[in-house]
């Protein structure tokens, strides 16, 4: 998932050399089946019975807003006389075996994990059927109507399950952990389309009906659907793009290198095991930048530029496909072996295909939101947070997915690089995609793998504990400076010394150095000068949201209210929460602010999924659909 910031951690206080291996990958899983692990985020307990395969049978009831179906389990038992499925919010109407015999069972009461499904089984009982629906109330579940689509006449469903939402729109053993291939059916309204993280149509269907499969092993938080007024147009031999239909022509041309990262990606560290890599525009409420679900990656509208500066977010995602989706993180306290691992490749692809220039500023804006990061977490309440190895029993999984899991992972990974070379660790890490594909992976085991296939062989000493289990960057981080960078910088200090914006030197400036320009201005920046920044540069009219989000928070923060109308166009507009967070979090600075907090929210929280609206929420301490005080 790209959505890596260093605002996340505003919130959290809040909220509170190798060989190849050349095994298929049916014979790497089976010489790498993990022990069963326990999940503090889930109440299955795989060691006594298993899903190995769903079949999925639903009908999306658009106007309803629901979701009534089937799913129809195949179990692995080995001990206990009952299967334990995570259930939140769901209505379960009836239990039955494969043969259609009712099966006895319970829900547990609520707790921060939902509701336990527990299902006595008969002896000799291989096969659950769960009847059950899914109302507005799901929280993977977002339902739109026309006017919130581009094309205003149709409406539109998309699901997000990680980290543990799958289980508010599915009954199913929601752990990162477990894995299982499946097969889908899925009625919707004959004019709209149907898709998922497995393969998919590329026209519409006149009966509404389409079927899904997804052949190799994955956890329940990347299935995922969307249904709306859909068309399809192919990138290249293997990738294409899905969108509603005015956004198509504009979403191809944005993503018109896809085809070239896959093939960059697979000369890095081995083959595209999934068929096909698609990406999927959502509307603009999608919580994140990207979504990986397997074989279609669901995108957020605003890394469409027009000029392809913003597809490190696609890098990032195809990345996925080997560090998160192949090789999955055993519970989310291993959070970082996904996200660590997929920015260090992203790093790589974007290397590969616009230079080291290009990949060095992309290190280092990440970098910055790191230090960001970890100068706002609240290190009084989880020091944790700052640890790769995350501890969050009894907590919502989502307060570790910030910057930490994502650059110092990365980090971690880039050191490991220059100790050993390239050219070895490049070697170990495919070696590691191979030996481990469609498996899961904690960190313990990866320390352990690390040690014996890289560290050991090369005699190399790295302070693991420092970076796994301590706190912060450690002092052998590698850092990274940008000679870009250093050009925007000095185009600051004219600006300081007295030159005017209309006469700094910009020309050919990449989003990044923009980016870059607008993190560091130096504060406070007058009126007068605003007006001049903007009038030179129309940084209030950019179609890239980074750099227009970038210049709206320097607006709030220097109380430029000629920006006003268009933030709070963005932020009605916009559910991305890497950008509402510092944007929200900028205007409670300040009296005035907060009044406009809680005024512009008012209005754009009906447009916001979830997962945006659980953040905001608690940043706003908003409650029952009011703010917590009068200002």
């Amino acid at each position: 998932m790209t959505f890596r910031t260093a605002i996340l951690g505003l919130v959290l206080p809040l909220l509170s050399a190798c060989s190849s291996d050349t095994s298929s990958p049916e014979e790497a899983t089976q010489a790498n089946v993990p022990t069963a692990m326990t999940d503090p985020h889930s109440n299955a307990r795989p060691a006594e019975a298993v899903i190995k395969h769903l079949d999925l049978d639903i009908q999306v009831d658009m106007e309803r807003t629901r979701i009534d179906g089937v799913a129809a389990y195949t179990i692995e038992r080995t001990s206990g006389s009952d299967v334990v499925f995570d259930t939140d919010g769901l209505v379960i109407h009836e239990v039955t075996a494969g043969n259609g015999d009712p099966l006895p069972f319970e829900l547990g009461d609520s707790t921060l994990l939902g509701r336990a499904l527990r299902v006595a089984l008969t002896p000799g009982t291989d096969r659950v059927k769960i009847h059950y629906t899914a109302g507005k109330g799901s929280k993977a579940l977002q339902w739109l109507a026309p006017e919130q689509t581009s094309g205003k006449t149709h409406p539109f469903l998309f699901t997000q399950g990680q980290a543990v939402l799958a289980r508010t729109w599915i009954p199913v053993q929601d752990s990162p952990g477990i894995r299982f291939t499946y097969k889908a059916r899925v009625q919707v309204p004959p004019h709209l389309m149907a898709v998922m993280s497995a393969t998919n149509p590329q026209e519409t269907s006149k009966e509404g009906v389409y079927e899904f499969h997804m052949e190799h092993p994955v956890p329940a938080y990347l299935i995922a659907l969307a249904v709306g007024d859909l068309a399809f147009k192919p990138l290249g031999e293997r990738t294409g793009v899905y969108a509603e239909p005015a956004l198509l022509e504009k979403a191809a041309w944005e993503f018109g290198d896809t085809e070239r990262m896959l093939a960059a990606a697979e000369n890095l560290y081995g083959p595209y095991r999934w068929g096909r890599y698609d990406i999927l525009v959502l509307p603009p409420s999608f919580p994140f930048g990207g979504m990986e679900n397997p074989m279609l990656t669901f995108a957020t509208p605003t890394i469409i530029a027009g000029d392809r500066s913003l597809n490190a977010l696609i890098a990032h995602e195809l990345a996925h496909s080997w560090s998160g989706n192949l090789v999955t993180n055993a519970t989310w306290n291993d959070f970082w072996l996904n996200e660590g691992f997929t920015v260090y490749f992203e790093n790589r692809i974007v290397e590969a295909l616009y230079g080291a220039e290009y990949a060095g500023m992309l290190a280092q804006i990440g970098r910055q939101d790191l230090e960001h990061t970890l100068a706002h977490i609240d290190s009084s309440r989880h020091p944790e947070d700052t640890h790769l190895r995350l501890h969050l029993e009894g907590r919502d999984p989502d307060e570790g997915m910030t910057d930490v899991a994502y650059e110092k992972g990365a980090a971690f990974l880039r050191m490991l690089e220059g100790k050993v070379g390239r050219e070895k660790f490049d070697a170990f890490l495919r070696d590691y995609f191979d030996r481990f594909a469609f498996t899961s992976m904690s960190t313990d085991k990866f320390m352990d793998h690390l040690q014996e296939h890289l560290l050991g062989p090369n005699n190399v000493k790295v302070d693991l504990k420092a970076w796994i289990d301590g706190p912060g960057l450690p002092p052998d981080a590698p850092v990274h400076q940008s000679p870009l960078f250093a050009q925007v910088e000095a185009e600051i200090e004219r600006m300081q010394n007295g030159a005017r914006s209309a006469d700094l030197a910009t020309e050919g400036w990449s989003a990044f150095q923009w980016l870059h320009f607008l993190r560091h201005l130096p504060q406070p920046v007058s009126k007068a000068r605003m007006e001049a920044l903007d009038k030179a540069f129309h940084f209030s009219e950019s179609g890239n949201a980074e750099i227009l989000a970038a210049w709206l928070e320097q607006c709030v923060r220097n109380n430029y209210d000629d920006a006003y109308a268009k933030l709070d166009s963005f932020l009605v507009t916009v559910g991305r929460r890497k950008f509402l967070v510092p944007l929200y979090t900028e205007l409670l600075r300040s009296e005035k602010g907060k009044v406009l907090a809680h005024t512009i929210y008012g209005h754009a929280r009906p447009n916001y999924h979830a997962v945006a609206v659980h953040t905001i929420d608690q940043l706003l301490a908003w409650k029952d659909n009011k703010p917590p005080v009068d200002f």
